[in-house]
């Protein structure tokens, strides 16, 4: 007897290939993939004229707890994130106190347990003084290093602490890369003491150059001492120019839908919606963006879901937030690029499911392989929805996508060989578990 059955799927099978077929599951692994199963499921699922692949890792978002959870916490944002699809999600560690410390990592980690409908990894957040817990706080994927936009003790931006972390240890090191200089600068020449509500003046103050100068010191850095370095939420043609160039072997980096499929045009319409670190740019930096993923130079795609409640999204520039949701809507937007023909399925599934696995070490997630944990996603990819943001799982109740029609979404999401998201409803008693992570 088979734990869960699943016939009758379009199989999407690591090289590529869809397999029309069946997928078994039990004990939380994938036990059979074949064109026919014999036998029963305790629960069987007819997944006639749907896509079955594995579940998406979104290896980047801010779930806000503790500290933040009136926008959201664990609970929330992994629901909002099966509903996307995405089984395992990689958390930040600016929430309030900061995971900085083998205690506040025991804390998310218990708290994941309890709470968590998908699969969860944390970050240990670097400071200037907490060397000796960033190579040490298990279990981490990997070190978060602000360099520009934080504030409090997550803020890392001057030489000789930079060089000190890098130089110590060879856990992963993920970048926010904005030189905080030069924000300052900007900020007090272009805006001054006032307010406004022209929000875009805010990718005019954080333009290119300000991502490409810390990127460029970032890159310097893992080169002087060997280090691996993730670049996260690359935003601009420049950086994808420069790493075309030259882009070490340890060296990865990441887009975000956002920048993909939002631009600066966006701001007359959804204001400070579309407000985010680092920005979003003119229509033609997108081109830049997506030639980076499909030559290779940008590995993988996450999500950075930073919700904010509109009410302080509303308020003038500079004391509005910069964040959006994200989660649930990455695979759908994708799947509707993918019909229009900018990608394929199988790029799809690298830059979203197998490239972050690969990336950040998790064992046993990111294929469709027998003996690969049953983290799942059964895909409608011809059903066509609107976004609404009456609809939207995330707390805080709002998408930056709201009005878009977009195609693939998901109907079941499966973690760890358990439904946990069902046409539209989420199941009780369905929790993921903590990731673990390989050197």
């Amino acid at each position: 007897m088979h734990d869960l059955l699943i016939r009758n799927a379009a199989i999407a099978l690591p090289d590529g290939d869809l397999l029309e077929g069946d997928v078994a599951c039990a004990e939380g692994r994938i036990t059979a993939i074949a064109s026919q199963i014999g036998g029963d499921g305790r629960e069987e699922i007819d997944a006639e004229g749907r896509l079955l692949m594995p579940g998406v890792i979104d290896p980047q978002v801010h779930f806000r707890e503790p500290g933040g959870t009136e926008k959201e916490d664990l609970a929330s944002g992994s629901r909002a994130a099966v509903r996307g699809g995405v089984t395992s999600f990689l958390e930040m560690p600016n929430c309030n106190p900061p995971t900085i410390d083998q205690e506040q990592m025991d804390w998310k980690i218990s708290r994941g347990r309890a709470t968590s409908v998908a699969n969860f990894g944390f970050f240990v957040g670097a400071t200037v003084d907490n060397l000796e817990s960033l190579n040490n706080v298990h279990p981490a994927c990997g070190i978060k290093i602000f360099m520009g936009s934080s504030t409090g003790s997550l803020l890392v931006n001057e030489e000789k602490d930079l060089d000190r972390i890098f130089g110590n240890g060879e856990r992963l090191i993920a970048v926010h890369a904005e030189d905080e200089t030069r924000i300052r600068e900007r900020t007090a020449t272009l805006l001054g003491d006032t307010e406004t509500q022209d929000y875009a003046i805010h990718s005019v103050i954080r333009d290119a150059k300000t991502a490409l100068i810390a990127t460029e010191r970032a890159l310097h850095l893992s080169e002087k001492y060997g280090r691996r370095l993730h670049i996260l939420h690359l935003s601009t043609a420049e950086e994808v120019t420069r790493l075309r160039a030259s882009k070490p072997d340890q060296v990865t980096c990441e887009v975000l839908p956002n920048h993909l499929f939002l631009n600066t045009d966006n701001y007359a319409t959804l204001g400070s919606r579309v407000q985010m670190n680092p920005p979003i740019r003119d229509p033609e930096n997108t081109k830049g963006l997506w030639a980076g993923l499909h030559d290779g130079v940008i590995d993988i795609i996450a999500t950075d879901h930073a919700p904010h409640l509109l009410a302080d999204k509303e308020k003038p520039y500079p004391r509005s937030p910069s964040g959006m949701p994200g989660v649930e809507t990455s695979l759908p937007l994708m799947m509707t690029a993918m019909r229009e023909g900018k990608c394929t399925l199988n790029q799809i599934l690298r830059w979203m499911c197998s490239g972050p696995a690969e990336l950040y070490k998790i064992p046993n997630k990111g294929r469709l392989v027998e003996g690969y944990d049953a983290d799942l996603a059964l895909v409608d990819i011809e059903e066509s929805k609107e976004v609404r943001d009456e609809e939207v799982f995330s707390r805080t109740g709002w998408s930056p996508f709201s009005g878009r029609v977009l195609s693939g979404w998901p109907t079941h999401t499966i973690v760890g060989g358990r439904v946990v998201f069902e046409n539209g409803v989420i199941r009780p008693g369905v929790f993921g578990e903590p990731l673990s992570f390989g050197s």
